[in-house]
């Protein structure tokens, strides 16, 4: 019985020398030296000398460019004007490369100190993109950082069109009035996107009309010969859950003389005022007792030498449903409402009812010839005279006051009003 004891103590103690001989061996066969034993203690762990020198050589080695890319790798939604780009420090980029997941590459270029780089121009919209870089240190030594990324979707952006037109010249009555494609939820991002200023120093406030109507305007009408700057910042920003704006649009218009005409319906007549001074009374025929026209201030928001008018589009339809008119070659015709407001040349009406008698649908009339080429016509002469944004106003109409957001309206609006429908 002992004898077999101490041959187990035998054995126990083989294999625990055993084991300790194998697991030093490992030990010395997973340590990362080129010191050779040198580098090891009696144990055959790495010592902390040697562990030193090998990361102060790898540091030595190692750039001390450091490249940045934005948007991050593997970010999506990703705007297509301004959001990507590419900075270094403590080096300069020597290469970079951005191409879609096809291959197709991206224009760009690095800047003149080499510490930037961005693409030419803007990106497609729901595609996915590769990013290679390359940057130096004063060394000379490499730095090298990869990425992707996917830009927003069709159905996850938004963009805003917007009137008036990049460099017009328009009246003093035009607003800036955006049209977004898709309901706005968080209207204080976007609206803190955009600015509008003016030249004359005026404030200029934002009012939403809808979830994708946005006008600016100041308190009074803008200050003649002035000019307007709008910024569209909205590359990237979140106008709705997982909606993306893809904007980076400046846009500036000049402001023209001032005129404002008023039509008084009672009198049936149209004084026109430019720069503050009575330039022309003319003779008018606004609508009948049964269609009488909007009371307040109008904006012309469009101009047709001549157009199509068509009852039965804005609701006056006979029993068959076609329309109570239907007049092809209307004169020199100016838009003053979304509605169909529209004041322009009548040719069917005799001479006499200007000045004298209100026989219109709802617009404001004025004598004119078919064919709208004969210049000597008050209706020609008043095209002529008016730009858009020029302001038309109506007092002394049976009809009530226009409801703002019907055109360009929203002068017919208290200051304080409008300010309390901006949302920043």
């Amino acid at each position: 019985m002992e004898k077999r004891v101490r041959t187990d103590s035998k054995r126990r103690r083989r294999g625990l020398m055993a084991a300790s001989a194998l697991l030093g061996g490992v030990l010395v066969l997973s340590a990362c030296s080129d010191k050779d034993t040198k580098d090891t203690s009696s144990s055959g762990e790495v010592t902390k000398e040697s562990q030193a020198e090998v990361d102060a050589a790898a540091a030595k080695e190692t750039s001390k460019a450091r490249i940045a890319i934005t948007p991050k790798d593997g970010a999506t939604n990703v705007g297509i004007n301004s959001s990507t780009k590419v900075t270094v420090t403590e080096g300069k980029l020597t290469e970079v490369a951005l191409k879609t997941s096809e291959g197709t590459e991206v224009a760009g270029e690095i800047a003149a100190d080499g510490m930037s780089w961005k693409p030419e121009g803007k990106l497609k919209r729901a595609t996915k993109y590769v990013m290679s870089v390359t940057a130096e240190d004063s060394e000379g030594r490499e730095a090298h950082e990869n990425g992707s990324f996917t830009t927003v979707s069709p159905d996850n952006s938004f963009i805003g069109t917007f009137t008036p037109e990049d460099g017009s010249t328009v009246g003093v009555g035009m607003p800036v009035s955006i049209r977004f494609d898709k309901p706005i939820k968080d209207k204080k991002a976007v609206q803190s996107a955009i600015e509008v200023n003016s030249s004359s120093g005026q404030e200029v406030v934002g009012h939403w009309f809808s979830s994708q109507r946005l006008d600016f305007r100041p308190e009074t009408y803008w200050k003649a010969n002035s000019s307007v700057t709008l910024k569209m910042a909205l590359d990237g920003v979140e106008g709705a859950p997982g909606v993306y704006g893809v904007q980076e649009r400046t846009a500036t218009f000049q402001i023209g003389r001032s005129q404002v005409s008023i039509v008084d319906a009672k009198k049936k007549t149209m004084t026109v005022n430019r720069d503050g001074q009575v330039i022309k009374t003319i003779p008018i025929s606004a609508g009948s007792p049964a269609n009488p026209t909007y009371n307040g201030q109008m904006v012309i928001s469009e101009k047709f030498k001549e157009t199509r008018m068509n009852g039965a589009t804005v609701g006056f339809k006979n029993e068959d449903g076609k329309g109570e008119y239907d007049i092809k070659d209307v004169p020199h015709a100016m838009r003053l409402s979304t509605s169909g407001t529209f004041i322009h040349g009548n040719y069917w009406g005799p001479d006499s009812i200007f000045g004298s008698a209100n026989t219109s649908h709802g617009c404001v009339g004025l004598n004119d010839v078919q064919g709208a080429n004969d210049p000597s016509q008050p209706a020609a002469w008043f095209y002529d005279k008016s730009l858009i944004g020029d302001v038309v106003t109506v007092i002394n109409s049976p009809d009530r006051t226009i409801q703002p957001e019907n055109g360009l309206n929203g002068w017919n609006m208290s200051w304080a009003d409008w300010k309390a429908g901006s949302a920043v």
